[in-house]
């Protein structure tokens, strides 16, 4: 009986865990600027910031201050936002936001790995939204950090414990006027879901 309950295919077999030098050779240096087609269109950046731990690898979070008007506010997020004329490239719209949101200047304490494919957001005013995730290791382990009025809370999550499905739950967001039960990953109290849920799955299944 013993034999047989090992051998039960139900049982998941775990992925192993991610790493830098593995994150960075998927990615390589490949960019992800996206051309304005139309009026109706507008282009963001986000930053998915990778940190190692002793447990493997961990990833920068912000709870965005609640602001009315904001449908955003009160949601986990990586740091981002909207491209402005004057950055260079997606990627200097992900540094410039992070710097903006949370004080970390991504140009001095980290090192740029490569851009996953954009993703569309839901469109709100008739705008088409695609937001790009720009990723980043840092050199040091939760360096300091000053978030502006913008960010409520920064928060650190397990990315090998959301890849394995450990830290996968489901949750309800009646007060972001939406009905029925969402797939997430806990970060502590709290849960990561809808547009970042849907980057972090793109970036895990790079790593199959």
């Amino acid at each position: 009986m013993l034999a047989a309950s090992l051998k039960n295919p139900s049982i998941p077999i775990m992925p192993s865990d991610l790493e830098i030098t593995e994150i960075s050779a998927v990615l390589g240096t490949q960019t992800s600027d996206q051309t304005v087609v139309s009026r109706h269109q507008r282009e963001a950046a986000v930053a998915l910031i990778l940190s190692p731990n002793k447990d493997g690898l961990e990833a920068l979070f912000i709870l965005r201050a609640k602001k009315a008007g904001d449908p955003w506010s009160g949601q986990m997020a990586l740091p981002g936002g909207h491209r402005d004329p004057g950055d260079a490239s997606l990627k200097a719209t992900a540094s410039r936001e992070t710097w903006e949101e949370t004080g970390l200047n991504l140009d001095q304490a980290a090192r740029y790995l490569g851009a996953l494919e954009p993703v569309r957001a839901n469109p709100r005013s008739g705008i088409d939204l695609l937001v790009t995730p720009q990723v980043f290791a840092l050199e040091e382990t939760r360096p300091s950090l000053a978030p502006n009025e913008e960010v409520a809370q920064v928060l650190w999550g397990d990315l090998n414990g959301m890849r394995s499905g450990r830290l996968k739950t489901e949750a309800q967001f009646p007060e972001f006027q939406r009905s029925g039960t969402f797939p997430g990953y806990q970060v502590d109290d709290q849960v990561v879901w809808g547009l970042t849920y849907r980057m972090l799955n793109d970036f895990f299944a790079l790593f199959p």
